[in-house]
């Protein structure tokens, strides 16, 4: 089990997209809408917090993703036919220089 969550809701296109890829059992209704949760450890959710400093986790130890972010985890879902991608999908969601100043040295 997860120990955190990041949700994916899902719209007609994206839902065919999940039921493609054979993982039509996963999906879930949350908050009366049709979504799949990708399972996050604590150190990605750091990652994750870091690279999005507006991003809040509710009370269940979830979340949701800007548009963009959302739609490279859901292609990395599709693509691989696994919800179990955050390991790969973090190499591209994370900015390990998120919410620092960049430092240029002097040449």
């Amino acid at each position: 089990m997860a120990d955190f969550y990041v949700n994916l809701f899902l719209d007609d296109e994206r839902m065919k997209k999940i039921e493609a890829a054979g993982l039509a059992g996963e999906i879930k209704e949350l908050d009366g809408k049709k979504a799949v949760q990708v399972g996050v450890t604590s150190k990605e959710q750091k990652k994750i917090a870091k690279s999005f400093e507006d991003l809040t986790f509710d009370s269940s130890n979830a979340c949701v993703l800007p548009e963009q972010a959302e739609n490279i985890l859901m292609n990395f879902i599709v693509t691989m036919k696994t919800l179990d991608v955050m390991k790969v999908a973090i190499m591209k969601l994370y900015s390990p220089v998120a919410g620092k100043e960049l430092r240029v040295k002097a040449l």
